[in-house]
């Protein structure tokens, strides 16, 4: 069974998802993400999958810290 599809173009990735995650703790072991680092594998792109994973986090973090200003900033007007 193919787990992952790739367009003709090139384009676009689908994942086949073939079974759910009733625990966070099976993540890593799960058949989705066994299939995204076997696919980053074989086509050679570690380096540029993570420059986009770290750029995700980043927006992540800032994303948090600018609702924790926010979020502390609402208190102070609201004292």
């Amino acid at each position: 069974m193919e787990k992952v599809r790739i367009s003709k173009d090139g384009a676009s990735i689908d994942f086949i998802q073939s079974e759910t995650l009733a625990n966070p703790k099976k993540f890593r072991s799960s058949v989705e993400v066994e299939s995204f680092y076997r696919f980053v594998h074989e086509n050679d792109i570690r380096r540029e999958s993570l420059e986009i994973i770290e750029r995700i986090i980043g927006e992540r973090k800032a994303a948090k810290a600018a609702a924790k200003v926010a979020a502390k900033g609402k208190r102070v007007t609201e004292s």
